[in-house]
Formats: structure tokens, sequence, C-alpha cells
């Protein structure tokens, strides 16, 4: 998993580290064996510094204005296609441990979505292939920098290794 550091202020003022470890809404998914997310912060709109706020997120799809801030490690492919792999069990843990964003997955087309937010998405590790809904794909290393606009699309790992990306999804006005 990761490390997150939170910074806050002291009843004297200062500024001082709050937390320093694995964020407390950490997930390990045990019916898609590496796939694992952690919420790193959420804010609500307007923005202000707050205690730890990401035990109470109610839906992983931020309302206009608010954040979401969160890494994703993507299994290879090969998980998905080993017969022991359980396609309704991985979907019923998904909807447990992000709600509003699993809801948002289309059964029928495997990992395609559309989130009302602007994303932003930045490769730690491995490789990731962005998959559009018009077929266009590109391909994301470490270091890459992504910026999703509230298109159809899915994330694919076409590796051997697991890829992890930094996503921070911003709530927007959804496009009529």
């Amino acid at each position: 998993m990761v490390r997150r550091v939170v910074t806050g202020v002291d009843p004297s003022g200062k500024p001082v580290i709050v937390s320093d470890g694995e964020p407390p809404v950490s997930r390990q998914y045990t019916h898609t064996p590496g796939f694992a997310r952690s919420l790193v912060w959420n804010t609500t709109a307007p923005a202000a510094p707050s205690a730890d706020p990401t035990e109470t997120l109610k839906s992983y799809v931020p309302a206009p204005g608010e954040t979401i801030a969160l890494t994703v490690t993507f299994p290879p492919a090969s998980v998905y296609a080993d017969p022991s792999w359980d396609p309704a069990a991985a979907a019923a843990e998904q909807l447990e441990g992000t709600p509003g964003l699993a809801e948002l997955f289309e059964p029928e087309n495997p990992g395609m979505h559309t989130t009302p937010t602007v994303d932003y998405g930045v490769v730690l590790g491995g490789e990731i292939v962005l998959d559009l809904d018009g077929g266009e794909t590109t391909v994301l290393r470490p270091g890459d920098l992504c910026v999703q606009n509230g298109t159809r699309h899915a994330w694919r790992n076409l590796g051997t290794e697991p890829a992890t990306v930094f996503f921070v999804l911003i709530g927007a006005e959804a496009s009529s």
C-alpha cells in the first residue's frame, strides 16, 4: 500500500504532522488478487482543512466541487483470465469497497465506465493502458499524467506486473 502524510495545526497554531502511515481506508481485494485501493483524502465544497474525512466517505464519486484522492493498483490482465477468478464475487467486493463508483462500471463491457468528474491521474509504477470508448488507446508509464475529462473509458494492465495510479477525482457538472 501507499504511505500518506497528513499535516495539520496543533492547538497553539503550530504546523504539525497529524498522521503518517497507510491510509485508514485501504483495501487489498480478495476476489481480484493484486487489485488494491487506498482512499488518500476527500474534500467537500468548499474545501477546507479538516480532520481525516476518509472513514466517513459515502460515495467514491464526488459531487460538483468536491474531490477524492486515491491510489489504485491494477493487477495484470492475466488475473481476470484465470479460471479461479470469480467475476460475481469480485463485482460484489467492488460494490462494497467503492460505493457510488462501482455501480458505474458496465457489466456487459468489463472495465468501461463514465463518471461525472474530471480526473487527474499520475502513474506511479508499472504500465497501464487508457482505453477510450471510440477505440483509441494509449500506454501510460511511470511519471506520465492523464487528465480524464468525463469520457467513457477503461484502465487495462496488459503487462505482467501490477500498475499503480494516483488519481484525484474532481466532481463536475454533468454535460448535457
